[in-house]
Protein backbone atom coordinates (compact mmCIF):
# COMPACT_ATOMS: atom_id res chain seq x y z
CA UNK A 1 0.00 0.00 0.00
CA UNK A 2 1.04 3.59 -0.61
CA UNK A 3 1.94 5.80 2.33
CA UNK A 4 0.03 8.98 3.09
CA UNK A 5 2.14 11.04 5.52
CA UNK A 6 0.03 13.51 7.50
CA UNK A 7 1.45 16.53 9.33
CA UNK A 8 -1.32 18.07 11.49
CA UNK A 9 -0.20 21.54 12.50
CA UNK A 10 -1.97 24.36 14.29
CA UNK A 11 -2.58 26.30 11.07
CA UNK A 12 -2.90 23.63 8.39
CA UNK A 13 -2.90 19.91 7.72
CA UNK A 14 -0.40 18.77 5.13
CA UNK A 15 -0.79 15.38 3.46
CA UNK A 16 1.98 13.89 1.31
CA UNK A 17 1.54 10.80 -0.87
CA UNK A 18 4.67 8.64 -1.08
CA UNK A 19 4.86 6.00 -3.78
CA UNK A 20 8.35 4.77 -2.92
CA UNK A 21 11.72 5.74 -1.49
CA UNK A 22 14.72 7.48 -3.01
CA UNK A 23 17.54 5.23 -1.81
CA UNK A 24 19.77 7.02 0.66
CA UNK A 25 18.45 10.47 -0.19
CA UNK A 26 15.54 12.32 1.31
CA UNK A 27 12.25 10.92 -0.02
CA UNK A 28 9.93 13.38 -1.74
CA UNK A 29 6.13 13.07 -1.87
CA UNK A 30 4.61 12.50 -5.28
CA UNK A 31 1.74 14.81 -4.36
CA UNK A 32 0.86 17.15 -1.49
CA UNK A 33 -2.52 18.40 -0.31
CA UNK A 34 -3.10 21.19 2.22
CA UNK A 35 -6.29 21.87 4.16
CA UNK A 36 -7.01 24.27 7.05
CA UNK A 37 -6.68 22.78 10.51
CA UNK A 38 -9.82 24.55 11.87
CA UNK A 39 -13.28 23.11 11.49
CA UNK A 40 -13.02 22.41 7.77
CA UNK A 41 -14.63 19.07 6.80
CA UNK A 42 -12.48 16.22 5.54
CA UNK A 43 -15.00 15.08 2.91
CA UNK A 44 -13.24 16.90 0.02
CA UNK A 45 -10.33 14.48 0.50
CA UNK A 46 -12.54 11.71 -0.88
CA UNK A 47 -12.43 13.36 -4.31
CA UNK A 48 -8.65 13.77 -4.51
CA UNK A 49 -7.12 10.78 -2.75
CA UNK A 50 -6.35 7.72 -4.90
CA UNK A 51 -9.03 4.99 -4.77
CA UNK A 52 -6.59 2.37 -3.48
CA UNK A 53 -5.85 1.28 0.10
CA UNK A 54 -3.50 3.70 1.86
CA UNK A 55 -1.42 3.61 5.01
CA UNK A 56 -2.02 6.86 6.87
CA UNK A 57 0.91 7.74 9.12
CA UNK A 58 0.13 10.85 11.11
CA UNK A 59 2.02 13.26 13.34
CA UNK A 60 0.06 15.90 15.19
CA UNK A 61 0.40 18.93 17.43
CA UNK A 62 -3.41 19.36 17.54
CA UNK A 63 -5.02 16.48 19.42
CA UNK A 64 -8.67 17.33 18.78
CA UNK A 65 -8.25 17.64 15.02
CA UNK A 66 -6.19 14.45 14.90
CA UNK A 67 -8.99 12.54 16.62
CA UNK A 68 -11.50 13.94 14.10
CA UNK A 69 -9.31 12.90 11.20
CA UNK A 70 -8.78 9.39 12.59
CA UNK A 71 -12.54 8.95 12.99
CA UNK A 72 -13.15 10.17 9.43
CA UNK A 73 -10.62 7.73 7.98
CA UNK A 74 -12.13 4.86 9.93
CA UNK A 75 -15.63 5.80 8.78
CA UNK A 76 -15.02 6.82 5.15
CA UNK A 77 -11.99 4.75 4.16
CA UNK A 78 -12.38 1.49 6.11
CA UNK A 79 -9.84 -0.36 3.96
CA UNK A 80 -7.09 2.08 4.86
CA UNK A 81 -4.73 1.68 7.82
CA UNK A 82 -4.36 4.70 10.12
CA UNK A 83 -1.42 5.08 12.53
CA UNK A 84 -0.48 7.89 14.87
CA UNK A 85 3.24 8.28 15.55
CA UNK A 86 4.48 8.71 19.11
CA UNK A 87 7.96 9.78 20.16
CA UNK A 88 8.95 6.21 21.06
CA UNK A 89 8.31 5.12 17.45
CA UNK A 90 10.94 7.44 16.00
CA UNK A 91 14.47 6.36 15.00
CA UNK A 92 15.89 9.16 17.10
CA UNK A 93 17.69 9.56 20.41
CA UNK A 94 15.98 12.33 22.36
CA UNK A 95 17.96 14.18 25.04
CA UNK A 96 15.26 16.26 26.75
CA UNK A 97 13.52 16.06 30.12
CA UNK A 98 10.08 15.03 28.81
CA UNK A 99 10.28 13.50 25.33
CA UNK A 100 6.52 12.92 25.20
CA UNK A 101 5.93 16.68 25.53
CA UNK A 102 8.04 17.61 22.50
CA UNK A 103 6.06 18.38 19.34
CA UNK A 104 6.22 15.47 16.93
CA UNK A 105 6.91 17.88 14.07
CA UNK A 106 10.17 18.98 15.71
CA UNK A 107 11.30 15.40 16.27
CA UNK A 108 10.38 14.24 12.77
CA UNK A 109 12.26 17.15 11.22
CA UNK A 110 15.31 15.94 13.16
CA UNK A 111 14.78 12.42 11.79
CA UNK A 112 14.85 13.79 8.26
CA UNK A 113 17.86 16.02 8.94
CA UNK A 114 19.82 12.97 10.10
CA UNK A 115 19.40 11.64 6.57
CA UNK A 116 20.69 14.92 5.08
CA UNK A 117 23.51 16.18 7.29
CA UNK A 118 27.18 15.20 7.14
CA UNK A 119 27.55 12.49 9.77
CA UNK A 120 30.39 14.25 11.58
CA UNK A 121 28.60 17.60 11.87
CA UNK A 122 25.77 18.78 14.11
CA UNK A 123 22.75 20.51 12.62
CA UNK A 124 20.41 23.35 13.54
CA UNK A 125 16.85 22.98 12.28
CA UNK A 126 14.70 26.08 11.86
CA UNK A 127 11.01 25.43 11.21
CA UNK A 128 9.08 28.61 10.44
CA UNK A 129 5.35 28.02 10.75
CA UNK A 130 2.69 29.17 13.22
CA UNK A 131 5.50 28.96 15.75
CA UNK A 132 9.17 29.21 14.85
CA UNK A 133 11.32 26.48 16.32
CA UNK A 134 15.11 26.40 16.36
CA UNK A 135 16.37 22.96 17.35
CA UNK A 136 19.76 21.33 17.75
CA UNK A 137 20.73 17.90 16.44
CA UNK A 138 24.09 16.70 17.76
CA UNK A 139 26.92 15.31 15.64
CA UNK A 140 25.85 11.91 16.96
CA UNK A 141 22.31 12.40 15.65
CA UNK A 142 20.48 13.06 18.93
CA UNK A 143 17.75 15.66 19.34
CA UNK A 144 19.09 18.02 22.00
CA UNK A 145 16.14 20.38 22.37
CA UNK A 146 15.83 23.96 21.24
CA UNK A 147 13.79 27.13 21.25
CA UNK A 148 10.16 27.99 20.46
CA UNK A 149 8.97 31.48 19.63
CA UNK A 150 5.81 32.83 17.96
CA UNK A 151 5.81 33.00 14.19
CA UNK A 152 5.03 36.01 12.00
CA UNK A 153 1.24 35.62 11.88
CA UNK A 154 0.90 34.68 15.54
CA UNK A 155 2.95 37.70 16.63
CA UNK A 156 0.87 40.03 14.46
CA UNK A 157 -2.35 38.68 15.95
CA UNK A 158 -1.09 38.91 19.54
CA UNK A 159 0.08 42.50 19.02
CA UNK A 160 -3.34 43.55 17.73
CA UNK A 161 -5.29 41.70 20.43
CA UNK A 162 -3.08 42.99 23.24
CA UNK A 163 -3.36 46.67 22.34
CA UNK A 164 -6.18 49.16 21.79
CA UNK A 165 -5.00 51.11 18.74
CA UNK A 166 -2.57 48.89 16.87
CA UNK A 167 -4.11 47.10 13.86
CA UNK A 168 -3.54 43.49 12.86
CA UNK A 169 -1.48 43.80 9.70
CA UNK A 170 -1.73 41.44 6.76
CA UNK A 171 1.26 39.15 6.38
CA UNK A 172 2.38 38.08 2.91
CA UNK A 173 5.20 35.49 2.93
CA UNK A 174 5.96 36.23 -0.73
CA UNK A 175 6.41 40.00 -0.27
CA UNK A 176 9.79 41.71 -0.29
CA UNK A 177 11.33 42.40 3.15
CA UNK A 178 9.88 45.65 4.51
CA UNK A 179 11.94 48.82 5.06
CA UNK A 180 13.43 48.94 8.54
CA UNK A 181 12.03 52.41 9.19
CA UNK A 182 8.25 52.27 8.77
CA UNK A 183 6.51 55.45 7.58
CA UNK A 184 3.11 54.44 8.98
CA UNK A 185 1.86 52.44 11.94
CA UNK A 186 1.18 49.42 9.75
CA UNK A 187 4.61 49.70 8.10
CA UNK A 188 6.30 50.01 11.49
CA UNK A 189 4.53 46.85 12.65
CA UNK A 190 5.55 44.96 9.51
CA UNK A 191 9.15 46.03 10.07
CA UNK A 192 9.08 44.93 13.69
CA UNK A 193 7.48 41.59 12.85
CA UNK A 194 9.85 40.72 10.05
CA UNK A 195 13.18 42.08 11.26
CA UNK A 196 12.44 41.13 14.85
CA UNK A 197 11.94 37.48 13.86
CA UNK A 198 14.95 37.50 11.55
CA UNK A 199 17.11 38.95 14.32
CA UNK A 200 15.83 36.49 16.90
CA UNK A 201 16.49 33.46 14.70
CA UNK A 202 19.96 34.69 13.70
CA UNK A 203 20.87 35.30 17.34
CA UNK A 204 19.65 31.86 18.38
CA UNK A 205 21.52 30.13 15.56
CA UNK A 206 24.70 32.00 16.45
CA UNK A 207 24.46 31.23 20.17
CA UNK A 208 23.84 27.54 19.50
CA UNK A 209 26.74 27.45 17.05
CA UNK A 210 29.09 29.06 19.56
CA UNK A 211 28.50 26.14 21.95
CA UNK A 212 29.47 23.49 19.40
CA UNK A 213 32.88 22.06 18.61
CA UNK A 214 32.12 21.80 14.89
CA UNK A 215 30.27 24.26 12.67
CA UNK A 216 26.67 23.10 12.29
CA UNK A 217 24.73 22.68 9.08
CA UNK A 218 21.60 24.86 8.96
CA UNK A 219 18.32 23.48 7.59
CA UNK A 220 15.20 25.61 7.24
CA UNK A 221 11.65 24.33 6.72
CA UNK A 222 8.09 25.64 7.00
CA UNK A 223 5.95 28.13 5.15
CA UNK A 224 8.31 31.04 5.82
CA UNK A 225 11.49 29.09 5.14
CA UNK A 226 12.58 30.99 2.02
CA UNK A 227 12.28 34.40 3.70
CA UNK A 228 14.27 33.38 6.77
CA UNK A 229 16.92 31.35 4.95
CA UNK A 230 17.97 34.40 2.93
CA UNK A 231 19.36 35.88 6.16
CA UNK A 232 21.04 32.69 7.45
CA UNK A 233 24.40 32.12 5.74
CA UNK A 234 24.74 28.70 4.07
CA UNK A 235 21.25 27.61 5.15
CA UNK A 236 19.59 24.87 3.13
CA UNK A 237 15.82 25.11 2.53
CA UNK A 238 14.05 21.74 2.79
CA UNK A 239 10.29 22.48 2.78
CA UNK A 240 8.98 18.99 3.54
CA UNK A 241 11.20 17.88 6.41
CA UNK A 242 8.33 16.63 8.58
CA UNK A 243 6.65 14.62 5.81
CA UNK A 244 10.02 13.08 4.92
CA UNK A 245 10.61 12.25 8.58
CA UNK A 246 7.26 10.46 8.68
CA UNK A 247 8.18 8.40 5.61
CA UNK A 248 11.59 7.47 7.04
CA UNK A 249 10.04 6.43 10.35
CA UNK A 250 7.32 4.39 8.68
CA UNK A 251 9.78 2.64 6.37
CA UNK A 252 12.01 1.64 9.29
CA UNK A 253 9.46 0.32 11.76
CA UNK A 254 6.14 0.13 10.00
CA UNK A 255 4.91 3.38 11.56
CA UNK A 256 3.65 1.60 14.64
CA UNK A 257 1.16 3.58 16.67
CA UNK A 258 -2.51 3.88 17.37
CA UNK A 259 -4.70 2.41 14.66
CA UNK A 260 -8.17 3.73 13.94
CA UNK A 261 -10.16 6.28 15.93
Amino acid sequence: MHLLAVDIGNHQIKLGLFLGGDGDGLPQPAQIWRIPTGEAPFEPLSAVLPPVPLVWCAASVHRQVERRLAAWVQRCRPHDCYRLLQHENLPLTIHVEQPHRVGSDRLLAAVAVNRLRVSSRPAIVVDAGTAITVDLVSAGGAFEGGVILPGFRLTAKALAEGTDLLPEVEYDPTAEPPPVVGKSTAAAIRSGLFWGQVGAVRELVQRMSDQLEAAPQIFVAGGDAERLAAFLPDAQVVPELVLAGIWITSSLNGGVGRVGG
